[in-house]
């Protein structure tokens, strides 16, 4: 039986989800399919709910999808069941179809994020350390949840409007410390992890003006912008010295947990896997 996930949102045709996923079907020689599909949010639950009955057929199975951009928050009101992690981010990026026809709702962009840290430094240096997130949209409540799980007990989040970065750290009983986007340096001499959650740098965006004089020596480094590959940022913090982790890493480690429930195959990512995505974005 043919299984079929697919990858929604609006737009979508710059997605690499199809490419990334393709490459592990044929990886594994599965019987299965991996598309994109243009939705909006005004009809999102109408679409996963017709699936089901789309290909419900003795020779195929709607296993589920991925959501992006401007679906993972429509999603929460939609699903069946929410796993902690997606309630905890208020964001659903991957929605699994279980036996009982039940929708799932997850999140595995923490996970990507902590994976993607994984292959570059051990993260148990992290227990008990201090993190700076710059941003406070629907990423950095992911990444939030990534460095509090590793262990991180202060998290500074400064974001350019101070109220949407005071609104997130409320929820975390003190872990989390709202910082004034003009103060952000100033926590730069007590950080062990640096992360930028914006859009910028990203190409096409303005440059993110954050100067590292001050770091903490051995803090790592990373962006989870991957167009370009090396941002201004993790340039000017590999000429210092420090470890850098780009973004691509959690691009491909978020999409693991999704192709698994779906597809029965826990999937490697590799070098392999990373140049085939590479060549993508440069078709993009």
């Amino acid at each position: 039986m043919k299984k079929i996930a697919n990858v929604m949102g609006s737009p979508i045709s710059h997605s690499l989800s199809p490419r990334l996923h393709g490459y592990w079907i044929r990886k594994y020689g599965l019987d299965a399919d991996y598309v994109a599909r243009e939705v909006t949010p005004e009809v999102l639950e109408q679409t996963l709910r017709s699936l089901k009955g789309e290909y419900a057929r003795e020779d195929i199975l709607f296993r589920g999808t991925n959501l992006t951009i401007p679906l993972k928050e429509t999603a929460l009101d939609i699903v069946d069941i929410l796993d902690p992690a997606a309630k905890a981010i208020g964001a659903v990026n991957t929605v699994v179809l279980d036996e009982e026809g039940r929708l799932i709702g997850r999140n595995t962009d923490g996970i990507g994020f902590r994976d993607s840290l994984a292959d570059h430094v051990d993260i148990d240096r992290f227990q008990g350390g201090t993190a700076l997130v710059l941003g406070a949209g629907g990423a950095s409540r992911a990444i939030i949840h990534a460095c509090l799980e590793m262990g991180i007990s202060r998290l500074f989040l400064s974001n350019r409007t101070l109220q949407r970065a005071e609104e997130i750290a409320a929820e975390y009983d003190g872990a989390v410390v709202p910082l004034p986007w003009e103060a952000r340096a100033s926590a730069l001499e007590t950080v062990d992890l640096l992360v930028n959650t914006t859009s910028l740098g990203m190409t096409g965006q303005p440059e993110l003006d954050m100067p590292l004089d001050g770091l903490k020596a051995g803090a790592v480094v990373t962006d989870i912008v991957y167009v370009p590959l090396e941002t201004a940022l993790l340039k000017q913090a590999r000429l210092k010295g420090y470890k850098t982790v780009d973004g691509l890493g959690m691009l491909l480690h978020q999409a693991k947990a999704g192709f698994e429930a779906w597809f029965g195959v826990k999937p490697d990512v590799d070098d392999d896997l990373r140049q085939f995505v590479l060549e993508g974005l440069g078709k993009k």
